[in-house]
C-alpha cells in the first residue's frame, strides 16, 4: 500500500514558509483546471458500494491494468441540478484537484457521461472515524489528541489556501491502513477570503454565527473542531439534546451551553473551552497566533508535530486489514446498477465540469 506523498517536512524549515509554498502550489493547480474526461470506465472493475448520500454513491473500484484500488464518487447530474447543488459540486471538484496534504484526500481523475459525474480518489480503507468511535464508545485522550492534531494541521493547511471546510465531523474523517486520518467530502468547502452567509453544514457542528446568519469566515471550522475534540473524548456531542426539535439544539449552541464530563482532563477542558467561544475575538484559531495557539496548547504537549506530518509516529490504533482492497470496515449496502441515459443530460450546465 503506497503512501500518497513522498514529501518530507523538515523541522529546520519555518513551517509558515512551508504553508506559504503549499498555498502557492494550490493556487496554481486551482487556476489551471482540467475538464473531466468523457467516461471510459472500462479500465476499472466496480467492486462494491462504500457509502451512499443525497447526490449519489461511493464505489470501491480496481484499475485492471495496475491492480490499484480507488474510491469513486458517483454523482447524479439530475439530483445535483434539482437540488441546486451545481456550484457546490463544481467547487468540490476544483478543490479536490488542487489540494495536496498528508491528511486530506485529493482527486486522481474525474469523468462524466450522459447521466453522472465520477470523482476518482485514493481508497482509504480503514473506514470512517464515525464507525470507529461508535465501536470504541469514546477514545482515550491520547488517541483523541493523535487524531485531533492531524485535523488541526489539515484545517491550518486549508485555511492557508483560503478554504473554509464547513463540514467537519467524524463521518468525514477516514482512517488509513496505518491508522492516520484523511479528511474527505469537500462538497461544502469553498474558496473565501472574506465573509460568507450560506447556511450549510451539519446541525450539531454549526457555529453560532452560521445559525444567527451574521456572516462568517474560517473560524467556524475551529468551532466545529472544538465539538469534534469533545465528541472524540466523550462519545457524544457537547450540545446533544434528547429532542427532535432543532431549535432546542440551536439555542444551546448559540448560548454556548454545555458541560464537561468528569473524565476530561483539565488541559482538554481548557482547549475545548477556548474553541467553543461564541465571542469570535476569544476563539482559538481566530486570534493573532492562529493555529499556533492550538498546537502549543498543553493538551498537545506530547505531540511531535513534524513526526506527525511525516507520518513517523506510531498510531494508537491500526486497522486489521487483509490487503489494499479490503473494504470490510465499511458498512454493507444493497448494490444498484447505474442507469445511464441514452442522451446527454444537462450538457450545458456541466459543460465546464
Amino acid at each position: 500500500m503506497k503512501q500518497e506523498s513522498s514529501h518530507k517536512f523538515s523541522a529546520g524549515t519555518d513551517y509558515h514558509q512551508t504553508l506559504s509554498r503549499l498555498k502557492t502550489e494550490f493556487e496554481k493547480r486551482y487556476n489551471d483546471q482540467k475538464q473531466a474526461s468523457i467516461a471510459s470506465l472500462t479500465e476499472y472493475e466496480i467492486l462494491r458500494t462504500l457509502g451512499s448520500g443525497a447526490f449519489g454513491t461511493v464505489k470501491l473500484i480496481k484499475r485492471k491494468a495496475s491492480g490499484e484500488y480507488f474510491a469513486m464518487k458517483i454523482l447524479s447530474k439530475e439530483r445535483i441540478v434539482y437540488q441546486k447543488q451545481l456550484q457546490h459540486t463544481t467547487n468540490e471538484k476544483r478543490i479536490l484537484q488542487s489540494i495536496r496534504f498528508p491528511f486530506v484526500v485529493n482527486l486522481e481523475i474525474c469523468y462524466k457521461d450522459n447521466s453522472y459525474l465520477y470523482l476518482v480518489m485514493p481508497f482509504v480503507n480503514g473506514g470512517e472515524m464515525f464507525t470507529l468511535l461508535r465501536h470504541s464508545r469514546r477514545f482515550s485522550e491520547a488517541q483523541a489528541a493523535f487524531y485531533g492534531a492531524q485535523v488541526a494541521l489539515a484545517l491550518e493547511y486549508l485555511h492557508g489556501c483560503n478554504l473554509i471546510y464547513r463540514d467537519l465531523k467524524p463521518e468525514n474523517l477516514l482512517v488509513d491502513y496505518r491508522g492516520y486520518v484523511k479528511m474527505t467530502d469537500f462538497g461544502f468547502c469553498k474558496v473565501r477570503k472574506y465573509r460568507t452567509w450560506t447556511l450549510c453544514g451539519t446541525p450539531e457542528y454549526l457555529a453560532p454565527e452560521i445559525i444567527q446568519a451574521k456572516g462568517y469566515g474560517k473560524c467556524v471550522d475551529w468551532w466545529s473542531y472544538g465539538v469534534l475534540l469533545y465528541e472524540m473524548a466523550a462519545g457524544y456531542s457537547p450540545f446533544y439534546v434528547n429532542s427532535s426539535d432543532q431549535m432546542v439544539l440551536f439555542e444551546r449552541i448559540c448560548k454556548g451551553k454545555y458541560k464537561f464530563p468528569k473524565s476530561f482532563s483539565t488541559d482538554l477542558c481548557s482547549l475545548v473551552h477556548h474553541l467553543l467561544q461564541t465571542d469570535l475575538s476569544r476563539r482559538y484559531g481566530n486570534l493573532r497566533n492562529g493555529c499556533d495557539d492550538i498546537k502549543q496548547h498543553a493538551w498537545f504537549k506530547t505531540i511531535n508535530w513534524y513526526g506527525l506530518l511525516n507520518r513517523e509516529l506510531p498510531a494508537p490504533y491500526v486497522p486489521k486489514l487483509q490487503g489494499p482492497g479490503d473494504a470490510s470496515l465499511f458498512d454493507v449496502y444493497d448494490e444498484q446498477k447505474l442507469k445511464i441515459a441514452s442522451k446527454c443530460l444537462y450538457a450545458k450546465e456541466f459543460a465546464d465540469f
